[in-house]
């Protein structure tokens, strides 16, 4: 027998210490919560789903207060595309670079529109602890994590990002690598969640930065694997629909995700599931509490956008030692 919405309601409003302004905005977001309760219970009775989906923080939040965490802007003066060459296409049948200990611990970028800031040093942090020969399966928050925040205050309006407002990668890329800037310990510059003055100094600095960039090739799986079996790679997605929002587990497989990329994350491998088939491994920063202890699984395409559009515009940026 299935648990009343009610309790159900309540049992979530203790676990998130969730408190109201007024009856009228405690019934508000008891109705959004009832509505997500009842499309949670559709979505996992679907037969050809191979994933389940499930409540979370999101359960009561508006879709404005959802679409502050959709912070990937268009490209403007789109410049000419160079792209990663691969040598040879990877013949590993699987890649994990989280379980091999070169990916920082899950983050939460809170209520700003900053994931292109996290998809960006998500990237750095990793092709970082491959070239330095630093990864640590044992315990990964021994790497060195970068700061967001350092992108959201300093990597501006001049390179085409707007903190809280959005940005997008290849900016922050320019931004450490054309603007002669260091990524900065998160923990000499920690992340707030609003934007700020920047504070950046040059004499504490962890001396690393983004030597050069370039494009995946995209729509192509064979290529696309190719590269993250070198290293992680910054992609973009669109996040503004339901199915991704409350993700639970399993392989999101739901074409109706979309490609309107609004969103920026990380893939850190790939692999297989006996009944899923072929999937992406990804990253995302909206802490752990979010889908598989912050990860999902993408059900790969051999030719196409991708589920989410993953496959539509990998990065790949190489980090100094």
């Amino acid at each position: 027998m299935s648990m009343p919405v009610d309790l159900k309601f309540m049992q979530h409003v203790a676990q998130y210490g969730l408190s109201f302004t007024s009856l009228q905005d405690f019934v508000a977001r008891k109705a959004i919560f009832e509505s997500i309760d009842e499309w949670i219970q559709e979505e996992n009775a679907q037969p050809e789903n191979t994933y389940k989906v499930g409540h979370n923080k999101f359960s009561t939040w508006t879709d404005a207060e959802k679409a502050t965490l959709r912070g990937l802007l268009k490209e403007r003066d789109e410049a000419p595309r160079t792209y990663w060459q691969p040598k040879a296409h990877s013949n590993q049948s699987s890649v994990d670079w989280n379980a091999a200990g070169c990916v920082t611990p899950v983050k939460d970028q809170g209520q700003c529109g900053s994931c292109w800031a996290f998809s960006s040093t998500g990237a750095l942090e990793s092709s970082h602890a491959i070239v330095s020969n630093t990864c640590n399966p044992s315990n990964p928050a021994t790497l060195w994590s970068f700061s967001e925040q350092q992108l959201v205050d300093c990597a501006g309006l001049r390179w085409g990002n707007f903190g809280c407002n959005g940005g997008l990668q290849q900016y922050a890329f320019n931004y450490y690598m054309k603007g002669g800037n260091n990524a900065m310990f998160e923990s000499a510059y920690p992340y707030t969640a609003v934007d700020g003055t920047c504070m950046y100094n040059a004499s504490n600095t962890s001396g690393v930065t983004v030597t050069s960039w370039s494009w995946v090739t995209p729509y192509v799986a064979t290529g696309i694997e190719a590269a993250v079996a070198v290293q992680p790679l910054s992609i973009s997605i669109e996040a503004d629909k339901l199915c991704f929002q409350f993700y639970k587990s399993g392989v999101l497989n739901n074409t109706n995700c979309g490609t309107t990329l609004d969103h920026a994350v990380l893939m850190v491998g790939y692999g297989t599931d006996a009944t899923a088939g072929p999937y992406w491994l990804v990253k995302n920063s909206w802490g752990t509490s979010w889908g598989e202890s912050g990860y999902i699984q993408l059900a790969q395409v051999a030719n196409g956008d991708g589920i989410c559009g993953c496959q539509m515009e990998p990065l790949f940026p190489v980090a100094s030692m």
